[in-house]
């Protein structure tokens, strides 16, 4: 764990907070598709991202899931910090897109860091200002785009995070994940291939324009 946190994160924190973490911190390997937070959860511990992609998804009334953004290696997610330090239950669900590695970090220590290490507290803002960035993407994609707009965003984002520009994924879970049918997505993924954009293939999309 040690090396892999050096790796990572290294450059962003002092020798001294490295090794705090590595005596601390509890590494995990969460296969692809995996469920780490659900919404109602007391979140009692933070995730630092050493490798893969975590998908964060809002949940409606009826139970329909809305992708707000993802996080990657070197991430954390801001959402978690807040329900950690405020000892709330968790509004959103955090899913492993990719197969993840990370270290978990007690909220106690989380929060002693603060006034202990000015690298983890920049990070720690850091991270609020990227992820209250993406909200407010997520926000301006779903008012001013149209769907197909939003649905080309959707899938160079996925692309870009799983660091390959062929995604595998079906056109349920693109609906599911935008909140919309199938049989729109279908009908607007096929535009798009007409259009030169993406390649189609069976379970999976080739993004051309990346």
């Amino acid at each position: 764990m040690l090396k892999a946190l050096t790796e990572h994160y290294g450059y962003l924190f002092e020798d001294e907070l490295i090794q705090e973490i590595s005596q601390i911190g509890i590494y995990k390997e969460i296969p692809e598709g995996t469920s780490l937070i659900d919404i109602g959860d007391y979140i009692k511990s933070m995730p630092l991202l050493v490798e893969g992609a975590i998908k964060i998804l809002r949940e409606d009334e009826k139970g329909d899931e809305l992708v707000l953004y993802f996080i990657e290696q070197g991430d954390t997610c801001a959402m978690t910090l807040s329900c950690c330090i405020g000892r709330a239950k968790s509004e959103i669900r955090a899913v492993a897109e990719t197969d993840t590695k990370l270290i978990m970090i007690p909220v106690e220590k989380m929060e002693s860091w603060l006034g202990k290490y000015k690298t983890w507290q920049h990070f720690i803002l850091q991270s609020y200002h990227n992820r209250m960035t993406e909200l407010l993407e997520a926000v301006d994609t779903i008012a001013f785009l149209k769907m197909d707009e939003r649905l080309f965003k959707y899938i160079k984002d996925k692309a870009m995070v799983n660091h390959n520009e062929v995604i595998n994924v079906t056109h349920q879970e693109i609906a599911n994940d935008l909140h919309t049918s199938r049989v729109v997505i279908s009908r607007l993924l096929k535009k798009l291939e007409i259009n030169g954009r993406i390649i189609l293939n069976r379970n999976s999309i080739k993004i051309l324009d990346l």
